[in-house]
């Protein structure tokens, strides 16, 4: 079977006891057990073996209640203002295999119950794994445990809408309404994450925008007019979160060894913050903090 958007074979269901984890590994997260190179790629294909950079527990962050938040390894686009520079390599995660995930996530079971909580894949870029993600959020399901992404979007042509089907929420990063301003920011185009956001209102998928506000970057009045004309198209979104630019991914950058261009940038006032939230609000964009 293949989603009918990409062409990409859609995992097959899994049926599995869940083990107990024993040891440790990414703070809790039982590592992958040592196998040949030919069974490591045969479990990645298949979704059941992913690269992992952490998790943890946060409320009313990813997404509504308690969340467990999942951070898969691996980018396609390297934004100038990205907090987490340690995730954009594949290659920097630790293997973990989707029972170990999923043994994980069950644990916390009664807190998101209680919250209205549940489990977040973020990343990196969780679109970079996608019959992984495919296979948690199933599993997730299963256990009626409300799902949600964060992605740009740019790789959503590969998340077939049978997958879709097991989200709750999308968790949508809206960089730029500006192509040239996106490309200059991520290395990338603007379009797929644009195409994403038409499917996802296609399908009624619920979704949450988040859109960092970056001073002589992003902060231009025609990208902020322009990213409301393209969100007012998608009646499915619920609201628009405006978040400042900070400097505290800085240390990451320099850790790896990266360049970080933008070590002379101050973060925005709460003046210009909030002028920003009140312009998205005028046009008519259901905009929070």
């Amino acid at each position: 079977m293949t989603d009918g958007v990409s062409g990409l074979a859609a995992p097959e269901a899994l049926e599995f006891e869940v083990p107990r984890v024993a040891g440790s590994g990414i703070d809790g997260l039982t590592p992958a057990p040592d196998m040949s190179r030919s069974e490591h790629f045969e479990m990645v294909r298949a979704g059941r073996l992913g690269s992992i950079h952490s998790w943890e527990l946060v409320t009313a962050v990813d997404g509504p209640g308690s969340r467990m938040t999942l951070f898969l390894a691996g980018c396609p686009l390297r934004c100038l203002y990205c907090h987490n520079p340690d995730t954009m390599k594949m290659k920097d995660g630790e293997p973990v295999t989707l029972e170990a995930v999923m043994a994980r996530v069950f644990r916390y079971e009664r807190i998101f119950a209680a919250s209205g909580g549940g489990l977040t894949i973020s990343g990196g870029e969780p679109l970079m794994q996608p019959a992984f993600v495919a296979n948690i959020l199933a599993e997730a399901k299963k256990r009626g445990i409300h799902t949600a992404i964060d992605t740009s979007g740019y790789l959503g042509a590969a998340i077939g809408d049978d997958d879709l089907d097991n989200l709750d929420l999308v968790l949508l990063d809206v960089k730029s309404g500006l192509p040239d301003t996106y490309r200059a920011l991520t290395g990338r185009d603007l379009q797929p994450t644009i195409d994403f956001g038409d499917r996802l209102a296609a399908l009624g998928k619920a979704v949450w925008l988040r859109f960092v506000l970056v001073p002589g970057h992003t902060d231009a009045p025609e990208n902020i007019d322009a990213i409301a004309a393209i969100v007012r198209r998608w009646p499915n979104v619920e609201r628009l979160e405006v978040l400042p630019f900070h400097q505290m991914g800085r240390d990451k950058w320099e850790s790896i060894g990266a360049v970080y261009e933008l070590d002379d940038v101050e973060p925005p006032s709460n003046e210009t913050t909030e002028a920003v939230r009140q312009r998205f609000r005028d046009l008519g964009i259901p905009t929070v903090y």
